[in-house]
């Protein structure tokens, strides 16, 4: 089957433990959450969610705009593994490209969930990846989040899309891609067609402490994307096209109180990738990625609340009049 979108990255459950006694601190100069320690703490409940992580999110997310969407992943040959598989395939994610591999166990993260806020215990199991045969090489792959056992393996990806001019490559690093910086991965960078990251990651990415986020855009664009997306938390996203040309992009308004913030820049990126590819403008594509990400912090999990194309393009006929795109 032809695909358009086919996301690598690790797949994993998440089982998000909603803390009710705890107290978020910035003593140390960062956002710390803290508990009793050396003693029980309540909680109030656990919510365990199937076939998550940035690239299952974002399989899931473009597939939900109407994309024929797979996944390249990794599970274990145990009940966790399984369940992924079929919750993938509920969501309508081929599954063919996931392969399960004997004697490791399928990852599985603890999430501390405090007001709408998370922090993720995570432990990466070592597996193995290699590009598979394509019957037709996809319109877009779309890479993210994979741990140190597939370090080499972003060689590989960097070789097919060379060798494949008719696939688009999208990149959202994660913390392991970004801890191995821009020189480690340069043939990946290279070859990417569209870039997504924070800006503190950008800071970590080109070693910079600059704060102007066209220019790290356009440094970042010095390494090879020909599209940069810069998300800035709660003041919006920017963007810089093909073209050069820069844009900003506020914030969706939230319809209520966020519950969790989890998944929302995969549905950025994701949503964004999708409607480039529908044939929308960069910054008309991060328009509608800023709506799904304000509907995924709306439910529990980065995959409960993604939209439809023809939901997004309602949220959109009902936008606010400032959330438009301004020139930086």
């Amino acid at each position: 089957m032809k695909y358009d979108f086919v996301a690598i990255g690790d797949i994993t459950t998440d089982a998000f433990i909603k803390l009710k006694d705890a107290t978020e601190l910035l003593d140390h100069g960062t956002r710390e959450l803290c508990v009793r320690f050396a003693d029980k703490v309540p909680y109030e409940e656990v919510i365990e969610v199937r076939a998550v992580g940035n690239a299952a999110n974002a399989a899931v997310s473009a597939a939900r705009i109407g994309l024929s969407s797979a996944l390249i992943a990794r599970v274990g040959d145990d009940e966790n593994g399984r369940n992924c598989r079929e919750t993938l395939k509920g969501n309508g994610v081929a599954d063919e490209y996931v392969e399960t591999q004997v004697g490791l166990p399928t990852n599985y993260h603890y999430v501390l969930w405090f007001g709408a806020e998370r922090t993720i215990l995570v432990k990466q199991t070592k597996f193995t990846y290699s590009m598979p045969q394509f019957e037709t090489p996809p319109k877009y792959i779309y890479l993210t989040s994979l741990g140190e056992s597939a370090k080499e393996f972003h060689h590989e990806i960097a070789r097919y899309v060379s060798e494949h001019p008719e696939t688009k490559l999208a990149f959202q690093p994660g913390t392991f891609q970004i801890k191995l910086g821009a020189e480690a991965l340069k043939d990946v960078y290279a070859v990417t067609e569209i870039f997504f990251c924070n800006k503190e990651e950008a800071q970590i990415i080109l070693k910079t402490q600059e704060s102007d986020t066209k220019k790290l855009m356009e440094a970042l664009r010095g390494l090879g994307p020909r599209v940069v997306v810069v998300t800035d938390g709660p003041n919006g996203s920017n963007i810089l096209d093909e073209s050069g040309a820069a844009w900003h992009v506020p914030m969706y308004p939230d319809p209520a109180p966020p519950v969790s913030r989890t998944g929302a820049g995969d549905a950025t990126a994701s949503s964004t990738v999708s409607y480039i590819m529908k044939g929308l403008a960069p910054k008309d594509a991060l328009l509608r990625g800023m709506i799904n990400a304000a509907s995924v912090v709306q439910g529990v999990g980065a995959q409960t609340k993604l939209l439809t194309d023809a939901e997004i393009e309602a949220w959109y006929a009902k936008r606010p009049a400032d959330f438009q795109e301004t020139a930086l």
